[in-house]
């Protein structure tokens, strides 16, 4: 079934200010996805999710490419995140199949607060690359990370970049910037991972898919030149921002839960 003209241009609007937004500090997902719901009710949820994964993964791949024109990283732990990212984000998106996750939604709200708060109070958070542990520990915490928040981007969705934003300053000690760099490649693998689960079982709408994404990846492409061009103190703003819109995106959903 094919959406009406206005519906797909108000669709590719949400999309250019997710990519915009979710290329700067992650949260894309709390703006197109209550937006594709809402503008295409006729649709199966999975198509609806399906297609607006592409979109996500084409606004994070022009993203992504932006920040390493800049930000040096490192590939051979970095493929190693992707691959399990990959892998848990596949599987997350399965048990979603199957299982509701309005269970975790309480849990993840209370996460939200801690993590909003200790953003806000702690003014010298992410504005410089700070390494307080080994190469080793780093490897282990790399994998933890992308493990856990893989699984939750693919069974959840909203606010994984700002998770792993968050991780990469707190656990591996990054900075802002070369955090949401990181974030943008490793998000990228978890949305492919998403995005093959649906390719298999026939949920993506490619009509709508498409035009969604060129929208996204031009949103991606500004929003992460903004963050570059602006640095850690600007994205720190934004990040706080978008954790309060995600705070009020799930205390909404538990309030409709209750």
């Amino acid at each position: 079934m094919q959406p009406e003209l206005y519906i797909l241009i108000l669709l590719c609007l949400f999309a250019f200010l997710a990519g915009f937004v979710d290329s700067i500090v992650g949260g894309g997902g709390l703006i197109q996805l209550p937006a594709g719901f809402i503008l295409l009710p006729q649709l199966p949820i999975a198509t609806v999710i399906g297609s607006l994964k592409v979109s996500a993964f084409v606004g994070t791949a022009f993203a992504a490419q932006q920040y390493l024109q800049k930000i040096k990283v490192k590939w051979k732990q970095l493929s190693m995140m992707a691959a399990i990212a990959f892998c848990a984000a596949f599987a997350g998106s399965q048990l979603l199949t199957v299982v509701s996750n309005q269970y975790m939604k309480p849990i993840i709200f209370v996460v939200m607060i801690a993590t909003a708060i200790y953003t806000y109070s702690k003014k010298s958070f992410g504005q410089a690359s700070d390494r307080v542990i080994s190469p080793q520990q780093e490897w282990k915490y790399s994998i933890l990370i992308s493990l856990v928040i893989g699984f939750y981007d693919g069974f959840i969705g909203p606010g994984a970049g700002s998770f792993f934003i968050v991780s990469f300053i707190s656990v591996l000690g990054f900075d802002f910037l070369k955090a949401s760099a990181h974030a943008k490649l490793v998000n990228l693998a978890t949305n492919l991972g998403s995005i093959c689960l649906f390719l298999l079982k026939g949920s993506i709408l490619w009509s709508i898919a498409i035009p969604m994404a060129i929208s996204n990846g031009v949103g991606g492409i500004l929003g992460a030149r903004l963050a570059i061009y602006k640095g850690n103190q600007f994205i720190r703003i934004f990040f706080l921002l978008v954790i309060i819109a995600t705070l009020l995106r799930f205390g909404w959903d538990i309030y409709r839960g209750l």
